[in-house]
């Protein structure tokens, strides 16, 4: 399952599930799980950003079933660069930990 965050862009290929803003992604992960392989966009154009859906997956323990932190994978393709560092760091700094954990 792979999910990709951007409220303008669409990927190459068809191969994702593509959501637009916060609140679809919160809807599409609490239905269905966290995706193995997520990609970001950080500015969303509606006030939240991919850095909120970010804390949320974080402060949520990401704890789906079926789950697996060792084939989560996820790229960041934002624009902005200091958005997209705070998502990098803050996940994987939160791997890190589930994985000492």
């Amino acid at each position: 399952m792979r999910l990709y965050i951007d409220d303008i862009r669409t990927p190459k290929n068809d191969r994702w599930k593509v959501v637009r803003s916060y609140t679809d992604a919160l809807i599409y992960m609490s239905k269905v799980g966290c995706p193995n392989y997520i990609s970001f966009d950080h500015d969303l154009g509606e006030g939240k950003t991919g850095y909120d859906i970010t804390k949320w997956m974080v402060e949520n323990d990401i704890e789906y079933p079926g789950w697996i932190p060792e084939e989560f994978h996820f790229n960041v393709h934002s624009a902005n660069p200091v958005g997209k560092k705070n998502i990098e760091s803050l996940l994987t700094n939160y791997l890190r930990h589930r994985e000492v954990a």
